[in-house]
């Protein structure tokens, strides 16, 4: 009995899709001749007018509601694994030591150096096996800590992707073994992931030291890397930079709520191509990771350079990117496909196609149109009970009620006084 009513409310507060409830809608073009996997690239412009997480997003095929998924590039951020250093020691004057590394490929190691102003060159090879024997050359890398200079400081070295089990390396320099605490190792992408831009602009603000670039971000549009281009001048600079996202909220009115507090990050930049003390020195970090924000509004993001007392940059362009997300479904010949949002009433659906989604390499890439209202358009009619659409009305109900009884209840004390 208890079951057959849960599902009789759970049949009753769930929303199905239906075409005439969605506020906006796309075509799908390029489509292929003949049937199979077609993939297209989602633009930011859907994720301002659909709901959170695109959960109201639907695929319809001459007006079938068709399964998809929605895959995420992936980020070149991935989870860093610390590893300790093994036989550190001195030989020949060179602070030497091997690393048994995580399964799998992986590129950029990330040096835990403690010394400062410093310049060294590591030597990294590879092999199977800690004791070496067939070792491969995986490079000569510079790492420095120039920031006296203010030039900041870098101690990654940048390996071709590899998936040797053990690294030895071989350090010539100032360092010392006690300056190399660990090692830190993240697995390679099996290709460098791709980005859609979300807002850019090239427009810089001076403020005393700093130089500020001030972006609006539709609501729901994820960002992921804010990234920099620089002029060519200067070659060499190192700064630091901070980023404040808020809510773009209308003006608040006494009783309004308040806005959710803004979120802030800090990063920076650095390029080096330089030759010092016969190091040849080129690194440049000139993207940021942005900080994730879940606000229902716009948002406004301010980002500052710090250039303290050297000239400003001359940057031509910021640029808010998100790591690109794509759609895939099964197209079918012949077929007209529609892409529907705009119906915050939906929760995200649930397709055995996206669980049991393999990607091919030969699936067809296919493109979205312009953005259009949906010509069918109309709102869905309110289902809520009559107190929930009117609580204005219930409020006043039950102040008429507490006004009777407390009428009542003097009228009953009076009569009550006047009794002998």
């Amino acid at each position: 009995m208890k079951l057959s009513a849960a599902i009789l409310l759970l049949a009753a507060v769930t929303v199905s899709p239906e075409l005439r409830y969605f506020r906006y809608e796309r075509p799908i073009q390029s489509l292929p001749q003949q049937s199979g996997q077609s993939c297209l690239v989602l633009d930011s412009g859907v994720f301002a007018h659909a709901a959170p997480q695109l959960a109201d997003l639907r695929l319809y095929r001459d007006g079938n509601e068709t399964p998809y998924v929605v895959r995420v590039a992936a980020s070149t951020q991935a989870e860093q694994k610390s590893v300790a250093p093994l036989n550190l020691g001195l030989r020949g004057g060179q602070v030497v030591f091997d690393a048994s590394v995580p399964d799998g490929p992986y590129s950029d190691i990330q040096l835990a150096i403690t010394a400062h102003d410093f310049i060294a060159t590591v030597t990294v090879t590879g092999s199977q096996s800690e004791a070496g024997g067939a070792e491969t050359t995986l490079g000569s890398f510079t790492v420095f800590d120039l920031r006296s200079q203010k030039l900041g400081r870098s101690t990654v070295l940048h390996l071709p992707v590899s998936d040797f089990r053990y690294l030895h390396f071989r350090i010539s320099g100032p360092l010392k073994p006690e300056n190399v605490n660990s090692l830190s190792v993240g697995s390679a992408p099996s290709r460098p992931p791709a980005y859609s831009v979300v807002a850019q602009t090239s427009k810089i603000e001076r403020k005393g030291h700093t130089s500020v670039f001030e972006l609006i971000v539709p609501a729901h549009v994820p960002v992921d890397r804010i990234l920099f281009t620089p002029a060519a001048e200067p070659a060499q600079f190192s700064r630091d930079v901070s980023v404040v996202v808020a809510p773009v909220t209308a003006k608040q009115g006494i009783d309004a709520a308040q806005p959710p507090p803004p979120v802030n990050a800090s990063g920076s930049l650095l390029r080096v191509h330089s030759l010092q003390n016969g190091h040849r020195i080129d690194e440049e970090r000139l993207a940021i990771d942005a900080p994730w924000v879940d606000f229902n509004t716009p948002t406004k993001w301010t980002i500052t350079i710090e250039n303290g007392d050297d000239a400003p940059l001359s940057l031509q362009s910021v640029r808010l990117e998100m790591l690109e997300r794509t759609l895939c479904f099964d197209a079918e010949a012949n077929g007209s496909y529609l892409l529907a949002y705009g119906d915050p009433a939906l929760s995200a659906p649930r397709y055995d196609y996206a669980t049991l989604f393999a990607p091919k390499t030969n699936s067809s890439q296919v493109s979205l149109g312009l953005e259009q209202p949906n010509p069918a358009y109309q709102p869905r009619p309110d289902d809520r009970p009559f107190t929930e659409r009117h609580p204005a009305l219930l409020w006043a109900a039950m102040a008429v009620v507490i006004a009777l009884l407390g009428t009542i209840a003097l009228r009953s004390a009076k009569r009550t006084g006047q009794t002998p």
